[in-house]
């Protein structure tokens, strides 16, 4: 083996998906979580909104009748908006773009960027010990996962930025005449209201999302020989981890958004919210509005993650041979 060949696999290990990357390419990892990031804001910050406003509605959504059920989703959805006309309807539906952008761009970078990072560096420290454990195919796939939750247990970081995009998309009367540094100045801490629970709802969303994500390109044979995924496979993949996260995560997002939606001068804790839902909505209250995630938030994340891996994939090609 030549000494160019040498120090080549040295700078190889083993992936999330089992396929072998060049280390080191943050560059590439930057610019390819921040280029998905932006295309996602652009096509589905509405999507979100539309989300995050069901999952804030305390009272019942189906009705007695079709009719009043179409009432009900009106008024949820559409807010003050709900008697305007159609036009004037969808422009309610872009509050917090500023947040938004934001804390989309950031979070993409940290979580996308972020993730190859930490997994290298698990395969580097303990990828004997999960090969050990697991087996070497799947022992891949769970460092994928592990570093994802933890990944994801850090998120808690941008809490405020997220905070602030559900409540302009909510409750948008608690921000109205206030600029960012005065909010930032005066609720301080209280901008990290239920970061406990958004650690809960990350850890096991993450690890379901890289996990998922991994397990699908083990199947398909991606990084097999040297094997690059193609659009299909990133996209096929990110699709098994994006609808296993957002299940897995749907009940803890409910508390989290109800957590977030509340005044900055009238809290309420997770726990209160839970007895309150369990009693007023009952069990299905846990997966209210997740229906309108898996069809529409979930191919926004899908579409983000795909864009992600594989702008990553070609930037670190391109940068690798710089």
């Amino acid at each position: 083996m030549s000494n160019q060949d040498t120090k080549q696999k040295n700078k190889m290990i083993a992936t999330s998906a089992g396929t072998a990357a060049p280390t080191g390419f943050t560059k590439a990892r930057i610019l390819g979580s921040a280029i998905a990031g932006i295309s996602e804001l652009s096509l589905f910050h509405p999507v979100d909104t539309v989300a995050k406003r069901l999952m804030s509605t305390e009272t019942r959504i189906v009705g007695v009748s079709a009719s009043n059920t179409a009432l009900n989703l009106n008024a949820a959805i559409f807010r003050d908006a709900c008697h305007k006309n159609p036009l004037q309807k969808f422009g309610s539906l872009f509050p917090g773009i500023g947040f938004g952008a934001a804390y989309k761009v950031l979070q993409r970078i940290y979580k996308f960027g972020g993730q190859p990072v930490l997994r290298d560096r698990l395969a580097a420290s303990y990828g004997a010990q999960f090969d050990e454990r697991f087996g070497r195919q799947h022992g891949r796939t769970m460092i994928a996962a592990v570093s994802g939750s933890m990944i994801g247990v850090g998120e808690v970081f941008l809490l405020p930025l997220d905070a602030l995009k559900v409540k302009a998309q909510t409750a948008p009367e608690q921000l109205r005449g206030r600029g960012v540094f005065d909010i930032f100045a005066k609720e301080g801490f209280n901008l990290y209201r239920g970061a406990g629970w958004t650690a809960a709802r990350n850890a096991p969303g993450s690890f379901a999302l890289f996990g998922g994500n991994a397990a699908a390109k083990s199947l398909m044979g991606v990084g097999e020989d040297g094997q690059a995924a193609t659009w299909a496979q990133d996209a096929i993949s990110s699709s098994a981890g994006a609808i296993a996260s957002i299940t897995v995560a749907q009940p803890l997002d409910v508390i989290k958004t109800r957590i977030q939606n509340r005044p900055f001068d009238s809290p309420e804790s997770g726990i209160s919210i839970l007895r309150k839902l369990v009693k007023n909505e009952g069990a299905g209250g846990f997966f209210k509005g997740l229906t309108p995630k898996l069809l529409v938030v979930g191919p926004k994340l899908i579409f983000s993650f795909t864009i992600a891996q594989h702008t990553i994939a070609y930037f670190t090609q391109k940068f690798s041979h710089y």
